[in-house]
């Protein structure tokens, strides 16, 4: 897919009365490999973020590229324009940079690629914002007021998280998102693996957590069915996890979240999560290999183990998505179909994969660099689907390769089909879901350059929550038995 041009003559245009700022997500390269549908599930949540502490008489306006809408707006011109920054996608944000600051609008680039290479974002922005934006967006704002604009703001993650305003979701198309409830519940994660971004140098994100009954207030008033979690961790406090489900319970609702697996080291609070509505977890496995987990620094059962964890969500009606990253040292070439062949065997509803890949400024990136493995700095590769350095047991092109294997092989009729649902009565939602988000690739582009993705999933959404509350009925009676409930809804995020 090719990315939105810059500029349009029927580009949006309307009435202003007051300033007004424009926050864009820019467009994300899809992996072709992976299934288009789960970029659309929900909206960015930093943008909305900081559109909440953005004074009234401003007009805020948001614009995701993603939503294939066509040319960003231009028409009126903004006055202030807030850009998330990541690396894969840095050079379109620097495009989109370049091209409102050429025409007067002061640009604010924020996000995890700046806060790792700032000296590279600073050359195309008027000013960076470097760490937590909801607290740098309101003095970015007063600075532009007052013609006073600095080139750099920095703020800690170490605020009093329960503070922090709830989104303003009414600045989006609802129209174009599978879901608008995207929630954050806490911040940070008990794990600092080597590879993820949260061990980024210059990053300290302390665990944080906002009031359960907050979440719930914002999960009641969006008016969804369907709600995302995108904590890195959901469960690394599991007492506030608890407190959470308690909260949760009586919206009946249902929800996803990422977690660890050692999530359910707490059977009971496996159970808690499925009666306070929960249908899918995003698990980051990582790897079979439990020298690569030690590696990595991550601090997770034994894999031997993930087996019976993966059955305890099961037996909840919760789906798994387990996400695994390829090309660790003590990989192999038979890791791709060693990892395949589990995710069958165990009927991972959903899986993803990601190549090792050494984000800049993170430990992992270190080690490369020092070893002299890095092939290249060009960071539209470094989207966990290319091979960016020399692993130690196969060549980067075998590592491509495998890559593609793992997914052509799970989203093969045969694989979908022996993953379903041991009792059958989950099988239809079960692979309405692996047909929709794996195999409808064409179908999702239509839905979502139509704007008709919310009109299209909400009934199919509605089904699985109505399916889920009957299922919880038969959990919270133990002298009850229930059908399992099935979900069209992918499991975690």
């Amino acid at each position: 897919m090719t990315r939105p041009p810059l500029l349009d003559p029927d580009s949006w245009a309307g009435p202003l009365q007051r300033r007004y700022a424009l926050l864009i997500n820019p467009f994300y390269p899809k992996d072709p490999n992976a299934s288009f549908g789960k970029h659309m599930l929900t909206p960015t949540l930093a943008l909305t973020s900081f559109a909440a502490t953005t004074p009234e008489d401003w007009e805020v306006r948001y614009w995701d590229e993603n939503l294939l809408d066509g040319r960003p707006p231009f028409r009126p011109m903004p006055e202030l324009v807030g850009i998330t920054v990541h690396l894969t996608f840095a050079r379109r944000a620097f495009e989109l940079a370049h091209w409102y600051r050429s025409r007067g609008s002061k640009v604010i680039l924020g996000g995890l690629h700046v806060l790792s290479c700032p000296e590279e974002c600073a050359p195309h922005a008027d000013a960076l914002a470097v760490g937590d934006g909801v607290q740098l967006w309101p003095r970015i704002v007063a600075d532009v007021e007052s013609r006073q604009l600095r080139s750099k703001y920095v703020a800690t993650y170490e605020n009093n998280y329960r503070e922090d305003p709830a989104p303003r979701r009414s600045i989006l198309p609802r129209q174009s998102f599978l879901t608008t409830t995207s929630l954050i519940a806490t911040r940070g994660c008990h794990n600092r693996c080597g590879f993820c971004y949260l061990a980024t140098d210059g990053l300290r994100m302390p665990y944080r957590m906002r009031d359960p009954q907050q979440i719930a207030g914002e999960f009641e008033a969006d008016d969804q069915p369907y709600g995302v979690f995108i904590d890195n961790n959901l469960g690394s406090n599991r007492e506030y996890l608890r407190k959470l489900c308690h909260a949760l319970r009586p919206l009946n609702k249902i929800w996803s979240a990422a977690v660890s697996i050692d999530v359910t080291d707490d059977p009971g609070l496996i159970r808690t999560m499925a009666l306070a509505g929960c249908t899918g977890v995003f698990v980051g496995f990582e790897s079979l290999t439990d020298e690569n987990l030690a590696d990595a620094r991550k601090k997770t059962p034994k894999t031997a183990d993930y087996a019976r964890r993966v059955s305890m969500l099961h037996e909840n009606g919760i789906q798994v998505n387990g996400s695994f990253v390829l090309g660790f040292d003590h990989d192999r070439k038979d890791v791709f179909a060693r990892t395949a062949g589990w995710v069958e065997e165990n009927r991972l509803e959903c899986s993803t994969f990601h190549i090792l890949t050494p984000y800049p400024a993170t430990p992992l990136f270190k080690q490369m660099e020092a070893e002299g493995r890095l092939l290249h700095r060009d960071w539209t590769l470094y989207d966990t689907a290319h091979a960016v350095f020399r692993p130690k047991h196969m060549s980067p092109e075998e590592l491509e390769q495998g890559y593609a294997w793992i997914y052509e092989r799970l989203f093969s009729h045969a694989s979908i089909w022996r993953r379903r649902p041991e009792d059958w009565r989950a099988a239809a939602p079960y692979l309405a879901m692996s047909y929709l988000y794996k195999r409808s690739n064409r179908f999702w582009h239509l839905l979502i350059k139509h704007h008709l993705v919310h009109a299209v999933w909400r009934p199919l959404v509605e089904l699985t929550r109505m399916r889920h509350l009957r299922f919880r009925e038969g959990l919270a009676d133990p002298q009850a038995r229930s059908a399992p409930p099935g979900n069209v809804v992918a499991a975690g995020v």
